[in-house]
């Protein structure tokens, strides 16, 4: 059985005997568990350099913007030719791109000539349009004068240059099909213009092809995954107002506000945050089915700027909402029936509650992580591709066709970007919940001052508490801490890793189809869960003990689960029902900054021009990740405070033969009688 801990808390004898006075929580510690501090601090010298790669090498304009034929990447202002808001990639050959689309063809459509433009071209009404290759070599016309004559300088061509742009060589090519702008490339419409293709025959041009194949070898290189990821990284650069706004700002502030209602309507706030979480999260779930389509005219288009009202372009972005959707169904369904059914008890909770506030550095560290994710993500290498086509271009600088230099270009990305981008969510992941960690233990720290001192007013309080306990914390136990982050952070990749590889696993169709193998699946998964679940709870215990008694991190966690398992029923009583209504408390401020996420989203700023977002799916649910963040650093100390001040009732029960001498008597009655207390104890 462990000892008292009188030596610790409050009044302590010294060296001679005699009793003196040495604050609430002992000062004379030592620092515990520092070969863990300096891994941590050797973990953030790796990310520093990690993302100092990113920095270098990145560039998040790959994300959202193509390549032309020379590698350039359109829209970039540095290229040569100068691409300051050619913005837009276009196939020149529609030929190649049929090619492209052909089944088990060698070509791909990576290979086919592209260059960057302003806009979509579209076929004339009465004549040939043509879109020409940059102005260079003898075809003396500046970029400007080349944009505004539409592309099109095919009169200044020489007789050999127009019999090479005849055979869909260059340097230009017949406007033949419409195109629309569907996620900055110009998406081919297999309609080709019957007045276009007639002079094209007529002027002795070769055969051009008119399948449908024409539109779904572009369509398919737009929607595959790697493209699909790349959008979704772009969107989180280019809505971050929204992210800083919905994402810090606002939960700050709804935090706050929850915080001072739960303070001054403990009665009432029960039923408040049951009422407003089923409200946010019926209009989240609606949100989405208006982006999905299911509900009004407002689904989410990869088609940029004005077009054809009778053109439709699909996505895969409209099928992860509408999958979205469905999952937000069933979770609101069950929301609302689980929280209508424990409304009741939540009333027990809320008479052990108070509040301080943790907040920025977490905040600077996010800005400062995002930007480091988005330049390693785009981070590859501009190679020439390997390929073995046989397709000739006229070269206006070498004044031939030449047919050696057909392959285009791509962005390589090497393994060690894989492993630097894990490497990188892996540091953010330890990174949060370290910071999570610090502030509780701070929170602990101070609120065990207040309780083991019977009064605010007490003068064993240290002067400004809460920087006593954050210099005890620096000095003393920054190594626990990190141990115990460090221990969700392993526990979380090692589910994350085993996940991917049963997701791998399944669309491989490796698994075992019968109920046996489902039921293993399934069992392991819950297994899982309810590991990390557990070391959550005990690490959150183990920071208490941590701030009171200054031991390292297993050692406090010995102590903790000690404890809790000689007071399970106390603690139940109140512990559990008070974490649901903080629960229920964090998914209201996190749905509500989801909510203004979307409304921010779907103004016209985020819908059309250079700003269009692909989906506000992945804005929307950071905004979702980062206000539940934020409100779990505030809530927190609602959360810290009721698990200190219990954890510091039972210790004080076990040293008083079950009678806690420092309780107030607001405490005692929440908890119950007193006889009940004593034969709960015994």
């Amino acid at each position: 059985m462990r000892g008292p801990l009188g030596a610790v808390i409050g009044s302590y004898p010294s060296s001679d005997g005699t009793t003196e006075i040495g604050g609430i929580i002992k000062h004379n510690r030592k620092c515990r568990d520092v070969a863990f501090l300096v891994i941590f601090i050797a973990f953030w010298v790796a990310m520093i350099v990690n993302s100092s790669f990113g920095f270098n090498q990145g560039n998040p304009l790959r994300l959202t913007y193509g390549l032309d034929y020379k590698g350039n990447l359109c829209g970039d202002k540095h290229a040569h030719p100068g691409l300051r808001k050619l913005e837009l990639k276009y196939w020149l050959n529609p030929n190649q791109v049929y090619q492209s689309g052909v089944k088990d063809s060698q070509f791909k459509l990576s290979n086919a000539r592209s260059i960057c433009l302003w806009d979509c071209p579209i076929p004339s009404e009465d004549s040939l349009n043509w879109v020409c290759d940059y102005p260079e070599g003898d075809i003396r016309i500046s970029m400007r004068d080349w944009i505004n004559r539409n592309y099109d300088y095919y009169e200044f061509l020489t007789p050999e240059m127009r019999n090479t742009s005849l055979q869909l060589q260059g340097p230009c090519y017949p406007v033949i099909f419409p195109s629309v702008n569907v996620y900055w490339s110009c998406q081919f419409i297999a309609r080709a213009s019957n007045t276009s293709l007639r002079h094209w025959q007529q002027m002795g041009g070769v055969n051009i092809n008119e399948d449908i194949v024409i539109d779904k070898s572009i369509h398919r290189s737009i929607n595959s995954r790697s493209s699909v990821l790349k959008r979704y990284m772009a969107d989180i650069g280019k809505s971050w107002p929204v992210l800083i706004v919905c994402g810090g700002f606002l939960p700050l502030f709804l935090s706050v506000i929850w915080l001072l209602m739960i303070r001054h309507f403990v009665a009432a706030m029960p039923w408040i945050t049951v009422a407003l979480f089923n409200i946010l999260i019926i209009t989240v779930t609606m949100f989405y089915y208006l982006k999905a389509g299911w509900i009004g005219n407002d689904a989410i288009s990869p088609i940029i700027g004005e077009h054809d009202p009778y053109i439709n372009v699909s996505g895969r972005e409209l099928n992860h909402l509408r999958a979205v959707a469905i999952l937000m169904t069933s979770v609101m369904v069950v929301s609302i029936l689980t929280s209508i059914a424990i409304v009741r008890r939540i009333l027990m909770a809320t008479s052990v509650l108070k509040a301080i506030i943790p907040y920025a550095i977490l905040a600077i560290f996010y800005m400062f992580w995002i930007s480091a994710a988005l330049h390693l993500f785009s981070s590859g290498q501009v190679v020439k591709n390997n390929c073995n086509t046989n397709c000739c271009a006229y070269d206006l600088v070498a004044k031939k066709v030449n047919c050696d230099g057909c392959c285009g270009y791509s962005i390589h990305y090497t393994p060690h970007i894989a492993i630097a981008i894990f490497f990188h969510l892996l540091g953010g992941y330890w990174a949060t919940q370290f910071f999570i960690a610090c502030s509780s233990t701070v929170i602990a720290g101070s609120v065990a001052s207040y309780y083991w001192a019977r009064g605010e007013m007490s003068p064993e309080i240290p002067f400004l508490p809460v920087f006593a306990s954050m210099k005890r914390l620096i000095r003393y136990s920054l190594g626990s801490v990190a141990l115990g982050s460090l221990v969700v952070s392993f526990v979380e990749s090692i589910r994350f890793i085993l996940e991917l590889i049963r997701r791998k696993l399944k669309v491989s169709g490796t698994t075992s189809d019968g109920w046996f193998g489902r039921m293993g699946n399934h069992t392991s998964h819950g297994c899982l869960r309810c590991v990390e679940w557990t070391i959550r709870s005990v690490n959150r215990n183990a920071y208490i003990m941590i701030a009171i008694t200054g031991k390292s991190f297993f050692k406090a966690s010995e102590i903790a689960t000690e404890l809790i398992m000689n007071n399970i029923l106390r603690i139940g009583k109140v512990n559990v029902i008070g974490d649901v209504i903080l629960f229920l408390g964090k998914l209201c401020v996190s749905l509500s900054s989801a909510v203004f996420g979307f409304l921010m989203l779907d103004t016209h700023k985020y819908r059309a021009a250079h700003n269009k977002i692909s989906s506000p799916l992945l804005p929307v649910l950071i905004c979702w990740a980062l206000g539940y963040v934020v409100a779990t650093l505030f809530f927190a100390v609602v959360e810290m405070s009721i698990d200190t001040i219990i954890l510091s009732f039972c210790q004080d029960s076990e040293e008083h033969q079950g009678t806690a001498q420092y309780a107030p008597p607001l405490l005692m009655e929440t908890l119950g009688e007193q006889n009940e207390m004593q034969r709960l104890t015994q």
